[in-house]
């Protein structure tokens, strides 16, 4: 993994690579349950999620950049579709109260550092680095706004 990855998401990616195939696939389902519930504030008001339009199944996020620049991201999933649910867990898990500059650092074939492209769809690994993209752009548009 590159140097300049989140010690969060290399953890997580050393985990996945020391774990046998099939094994892989169980830890991605137990990130998929620990997928945090919206709070009110977006649960409320859906229309503030972005969805994820590489993702098949209706995957939404939705990503602030506080006054420090600290990021938190949200992101629904639903439960029929543990894969993609999984990896949005990965993402708010991994990325939430990191720095702006931390998770735009991020390398964008981290999906890939998992070990999971030999064991999931194409479509799926595609889904999984267009929540990472979706979760950039949103960030540096938040920082765009905050400095307008």
């Amino acid at each position: 993994m590159a140097s300049d990855s989140p010690s969060v998401l290399d953890d997580i990616a050393t985990d996945f690579n020391e774990l046998s195939p099939q094994d892989r696939l169980t830890f991605l389902l137990e990130f998929a349950n620990e997928l945090p519930e919206l709070p009110p504030r977006y649960a409320e008001h859906p229309e503030l999620l972005e969805r994820v339009e590489e993702c098949q199944s209706p995957v939404y996020i939705f990503v602030e950049v506080d006054a420090a620049d600290v990021v938190g991201v949200f992101a629904t999933a639903p439960r029929e579709a543990p894969t993609t649910r999984g990896f949005a867990s990965i993402l708010v898990q991994g990325l939430t109260g990191l720095t702006a500059a931390k998770v735009l650092g991020v390398p964008d074939d981290f999906p890939s550092s998992l070990g999971l492209n030999d064991l999931i769809s194409p479509l799926r690994v595609r889904g999984m680095t267009g929540m990472l993209w979706r979760i950039k752009r949103q960030i540096k548009t938040r920082l765009t706004e905050a400095t307008s």
